[in-house]
């Protein structure tokens, strides 16, 4: 089942290929691919990267604020897809969970990715302003109460489909730029499984479901395409470090910085979304 699965990632990476191929032009900034190393090198740690790529973009006004959560979705899949490939392979998981889980947070992310993708300037503002502060609780809350390493590793009856229910909703929140990863262990935690479980659920889920809902934002020309590959060259080789070399640090200090940027960000985009709705005519264009 998990070859079968390899494939299909395989399939699914090609096919965000195909598309992004199409609009891929030059100009690669340095900058970009240092954020890429430094916010996927974090993510393979199990930190995440939307909200730390998020709060880099927003302080350095890298990428216009209604651009963002598609350059987040489009930037971060490929090492997403590597991550995906690793994790499953080296984690063990029952398989229907993963599968199911999977195949949810996809329907989610193709779903919610229409939406956003329209979405104003300011919808987008408050949108993830508000996801942030969101995920900052979600990180708070893995600092001061870490997840015991114990629990089942697969779920059936009430609890998959509650997992699986909630998946969706998460992949359909991935489009708005709020990482799954911390709420997903939240939920792996809650259902009784084994926290180190999340890993391949939550990297394969992002390595299905950003695939899916990038080529939307492609499609609609809503994201920041110098950006966005900027964070794919300099995020493989991060992951491959990682995973490989790293593997584990004491997080407990980055994690605490990471919680007062992203507050700080939500702030910084809520107050943009603020200002600029007294005067449009001067909207800030970042």
């Amino acid at each position: 089942m998990k070859t079968a699965l390899y494939v299909a990632l395989g399939v699914f990476t090609a096919g965000f290929l195909a598309v992004w191929g199409t609009a891929i032009g030059h100009g690669k900034k340095l900058l970009d691919a240092a954020v890429g190393f430094v916010t996927n090198f974090l993510d393979t740690l199990g930190i995440g990267s939307f909200a730390t790529t998020t709060a880099i973009f927003k302080l350095l006004h890298l990428v216009r604020d209604e651009h963002i959560p598609g350059t987040l979705n489009v930037g971060h899949t490929l090492p997403t897809v590597v991550q995906a490939y690793i994790y499953i392979q080296v984690v063990e998981v029952d398989i229907t969970t993963l599968i199911a889980m999977i195949a949810a947070s996809v329907v989610g992310s193709w779903l919610g990715a229409g939406v956003v993708s329209r979405f104003s300037r300011r919808k987008i503002q408050i949108g993830m302003g508000i996801a942030l502060l969101v995920m900052a609780g979600f990180m708070l809350a893995s600092v001061l109460n870490p997840l015991p390493e114990v629990g089942a590793l697969g779920l059936t009856g009430a609890k998959l489909a509650i997992a699986v229910v909630a998946n969706a909703v998460l992949g359909a929140l991935m489009t708005l730029g709020i990482g799954l990863y911390a709420p997903c262990m939240v939920l792996i935690y809650l259902m009784g499984m084994n926290p180190k479980t999340a890993f391949p659920i939550m990297m394969g889920s992002c390595a299905f479901l950003m695939p899916v809902g990038s080529a939307r934002f492609i499609r609609e020309g809503s994201y920041n395409l110098t950006a966005a590959i900027g964070l794919a060259l300099g995020g493989i080789p991060a992951v491959l470090l990682a995973a490989y070399i790293v593997k584990s640090l004491p997080l407990t200090a980055v994690k605490w910085l990471v919680v007062g940027v992203v507050i700080y960000t939500a702030a910084m985009m809520l107050r943009s979304a603020y200002v600029e709705s007294r005067d449009p005519q001067n909207a800030i264009a970042t």
